[in-house]
């Protein structure tokens, strides 16, 4: 008996002194980050090995092995004390939030690129108390006030700050929280580079492909191109700006606006030479790209399902991944008769909010794949939950993502734990300082050769703020950095939605 516990002794042993090694290399890793430094100091063994316990008797050893257990790090205890924000420079203004907890563990989520981050702020009051790690319980308070595309933006960045705090006091990546991963990098698509001619365009391209390494691209085919060309757009300048623009973005407050006018209702046609036109445009990028790499397209302009199935059709030879956001994604029948009429696939959805509201479109397969923003869509349990239920009808599932690397890396983890999944969109390529904002934890490549790395063991979402680069690209409309947020801590209203 003497010799075995001898011989457990001595393995025991060698195990702690490999754990040791391992933990103070990691402590001195320069990468390490000061979350996760404190993380190992404060849970360093808990308590001493078998070797240090020989002869003692059981009300001493149990004293021993639980001397050095933190009492600042059991889940079960954890309460939200705060929210802050930081707003950032990304699309014109994208809003991080950061959660806090009583035990020192913070979660990073983000308000959907353009969206007023008081959607995020006018939760707090919601949450604050809450145990972080009850993700589903407190989504199902607060998703009362979200809604359509940005209007969600706050309910789905308190979503992704919960799933990282989650995932940092259980040491698991969120992925591991949605119920495993499917793939260790997930591809991405970009933009097509455009260009002042055709010579400089084909060599962006190149680079795109070639030294960014991305392998599914996507281009605007908008009435946009059709500007200045006479006999190729009806009722085209009755909609345009002061500019001579017509302006899909911009006019925030007149509802009237070409831009703030659904598209059955400006009565804007395409002549057949504004199709020739369009149809070159596709055809030069196609011969530049080649017929290996997918190109989804984007951004036709406001007209109705007639003039978009006869530019579908002008373009169905091309083998487009897909035709997006033809008609608002409200108009499920208008889908239908879209998909029924055309070769390309048809997609929609980054405007959409919850499951219920994809429910149509799948139910009917008006599209042929589902396409949520997770900063809309209501995070990422809910966006997985989207993906799935389209899976049921085998239906796939891209993403849209436009923001920082808040909302990039949580769907990463969302896109890695859902089997449908096609690509990812990643919008800032070529903003120079966009992946600098934050550094991942253990140091894994975000972005390598145009597909995101799956954090296999890095906590949450694998990130970690880099505060001087963050406060270097704050958005000039404020410039405060995670300030006090108390005047949102009072509950003033009873929210039940039912009598």
């Amino acid at each position: 008996m003497e010799n075995t516990l001898q011989k457990l002794i001595s393995k025991f042993k060698k195990e702690e002194e490999t754990f040791l090694a391992l933990r103070n290399r990691e402590l001195e890793n320069p990468r390490t980050t000061d979350q996760r430094r404190n993380f190992l100091k404060k849970t360093a063994l808990g308590g001493i090995a078998m070797t240090g316990m020989m002869g003692l008797g059981i009300e001493d050893t149990i004293a021993q092995t639980t001397s050095k257990v933190s009492r600042m790090s059991a889940p079960s205890e954890l309460k939200i004390t705060d929210m802050r924000y930081a707003l950032t420079n990304v699309m014109g203004g994208t809003a991080i939030i950061k959660i806090e907890t009583n035990q020192g563990i913070y979660g990073l989520g983000e308000v959907r690129d353009a969206a007023d981050v008081r959607y995020a702020l006018f939760l707090k009051s919601r949450i604050l108390g809450e145990n972080p790690c009850n993700v589903e319980r407190i989504f199902k308070s607060i998703k009362q006030f979200g809604g359509p595309a940005r209007q969600a933006g706050g309910v789905c960045a308190v979503e992704m700050a919960l799933w990282d705090i989650c995932g940092k006091a259980y040491n698991v990546p969120a992925w591991q929280l949605l119920g495993g991963r499917y793939r260790d990098k997930v591809r991405l698509y970009a933009d097509t580079p455009e260009a002042s001619s055709p010579e400089e365009q084909k060599r962006l391209i190149d680079f795109r492909v070639n030294e960014q390494g991305y392998t599914w691209l996507k281009m605007d085919v908008s009435i946009g191109e059709l500007r200045g060309k006479p006999g190729t757009v009806v009722n085209g300048k009755f909609w345009e700006n002061d500019n001579g623009v017509l302006a899909q973005w911009g006019d925030r407050r007149n509802m009237l606006s070409y831009g703030n006018t659904m598209h059955p209702f400006t009565q804007i046609q395409i002549t057949e030479k504004g199709l020739e036109v369009l149809q070159q445009v596709v055809e030069d990028v196609r011969n530049m790209v080649g017929y290996e790499i997918p190109i989804s397209t984007d951004h036709y302009g406001h007209f109705d399902l007639n003039n978009g199935i006869r530019l579908a059709k002008a373009l169905d030879k091309y083998r487009l991944a897909w035709f997006e956001d033809m008609v608002p994604w409200q108009y499920n029948e208008q889908w239908r008769t879209i998909t029924d009429a055309i070769e390309t696939p048809t997609t929609t959805g980054e405007d959409i909010y919850l499951l219920k509201d994809f429910l149509p479109l799948i139910h009917d397969r008006a599209v042929d794949i589902v396409h949520p923003d997770l900063a809309s869509s209501g995070g990422l349990l809910e966006t997985k939950r989207i993906g799935d239920y389209a899976e049921e009808y085998g239906i796939a599932m891209a993403m849209h993502q436009a923001g920082t690397p808040v909302s990039f890396m949580a769907n990463v983890h969302c896109a890695a734990a859902t089997q449908n999944f096609l690509a990812l969109e990643h919008h800032s390529v070529d903003v120079p300082w966009w992946e600098s904002l934050v550094k991942t934890v253990g140091g894994f490549k975000m972005i390598d050769k145009g597909f995101a790395t799956v954090p296999l063991t890095a906590p949450g979402l694998g990130i970690e703020l880099d505060e001087e680069v963050v406060k270097a690209h704050l958005h000039p409309s404020d410039k405060t950095f995670f300030k006090s947020t108390e005047e949102w801590n009072e509950l003033r209203s009873h929210d039940r939605t039912y009598s």
